[in-house]
């Protein structure tokens, strides 16, 4: 189970992380260039320790007013010093409180482009290989980016989502789509729970696509993710499926 966090900036806040996080094992920490702000940072990650929740950076446009989900060209270079700047200010940052930095989770418009654009997924697997060959690459299930990460040589963590809804094409449903976040706790639990069961990612018309699925993921900034998070999480622990970090370590203390 991982989150979105540290999405805050300056004064004005997103989410409710501290209520949000004993129910994860792993927080994807924003970088300041979506979101989030060295001290937020500072503070998501104490918060982490704090719960023994590994962390990554997660890494996204330099558009706050967009919060990084409208896309911006960019070339193939920016793109690769974009990803490895951002991680490089979150491990900076952890490395000054004894945790390291596990895994690597594109943002926003940025993760949409490297789904389906191979060079884009290409320049991400670059920044991160750039910042650390030991880091895990958590990449959306059937994406271009699963791919990039082989070619890379990092290993790849196949992620899908508690509480979004899928095209028949294995992509999320676009926000204007009125079915696309899912509100109800209930609904995302069965969503898991038949995902895990049937080892695929299963559109909303009820298509059902292979793949591994290693880590759900849940979108903090939603008024709805502390109930979504509990029933997630009630519903695995129910079914006897241990919950474990994305990485070996608790909380990737040095």
């Amino acid at each position: 189970m991982n989150a979105d966090m540290g999405e805050s900036f300056g004064p004005y806040r997103m989410g409710d992380d501290r209520a949000l996080m004993p129910y994860v094992s792993s927080a994807n920490i924003a970088c300041g260039m979506h979101a989030g702000d060295p001290n937020v940072m500072a503070a998501t990650i104490d918060l982490a320790r704090e719960h023994g929740v590994t962390i990554g950076a997660h890494p996204g446009f330099g558009d706050l007013n967009g919060f990084g989900r409208r896309r911006i060209p960019m070339t193939s270079p920016e793109i690769e010093h974009l990803v490895t700047y951002q991680i490089g200010a979150l491990q900076a940052l952890a490395a000054g409180r004894g945790v390291r930095v596990e895994f690597v989770k594109p943002h926003g418009a940025l993760n949409n482009m490297a789904h389906e654009e191979s060079d884009v997924a290409d320049a991400v697997a670059r920044g991160i290989r750039a910042a650390s060959r030991d880091l895990l690459f958590v990449a959306n299930c059937l994406s271009e980016m699963t791919r990039a990460a082989e070619r890379a040589g990092l290993e790849v963590v196949h992620e899908a989502y508690a509480d979004r809804r899928y095209a028949p094409d294995g992509r999320l449903l676009p926000r204007s789509a009125p079915e696309a976040v899912i509100h109800d706790p209930a609904d995302a639990a069965r969503q898991v729970l038949a995902m895990l069961d049937a080892g695929c990612l299963i559109a909303a018309d009820g298509t059902r696509l292979s793949t591994p699925i290693d880590t759900f993921c849940l979108h903090a900034d939603e008024a709805s993710a502390l109930e979504v998070a509990k029933g997630v999480r009630g519903a695995l622990d129910g079914a006897g499926i241990a919950v474990v970090a994305i990485a070996g370590t608790p909380a990737g203390l040095t």
